[in-house]
């Protein structure tokens, strides 16, 4: 196992997104296991956890052109992963959805969908 690896099981354990018993998913299915990313957001090291994401990003090869960080609580994430690249020198915008219709200030702008997409390594 990759130190990155390593670390985000850590923080996850530490943050209890991680959770080992018995738990009945919304699909119906019984699991050993449950894991709640929000949790993470909550208690335990940010900086450390968009460093997981980068490393597993350089690791895996994965080119892009943007970050995406989905309303909402992916929007701060995708924001600190940004910031971690950006510390090595590596600069890239942060796009973000919304899940209601912009209906003050400039009224929105339209842009273009980025042409790969961020994603969790296996």
């Amino acid at each position: 196992m990759k130190d990155y690896q390593k670390s985000f099981l850590n923080l996850a354990i530490e943050s209890q997104a991680l959770q080992f018993g018995e738990f009945t998913l919304k699909s119906g299915r019984q699991s050993p296991y449950f894991f709640n990313a929000a949790n993470m957001l909550k208690g335990s090291n940010l900086f450390q956890l968009a460093e997981c994401y980068v490393d597993a990003i350089i690791d895996n090869n994965i080119e892009f052109d943007c970050i995406y960080g989905p309303a909402y609580k992916g929007i701060f994430l995708g924001s600190i992963v940004a910031t971690v690249f950006s510390e090595q020198g590596k600069n890239y915008p942060v796009s973000f959805n919304r899940k209601e219709v912009k209906d003050h200030g400039e009224g929105g702008k339209k842009g273009r969908i980025c042409s790969k997409i961020c994603r969790e390594s296996s």
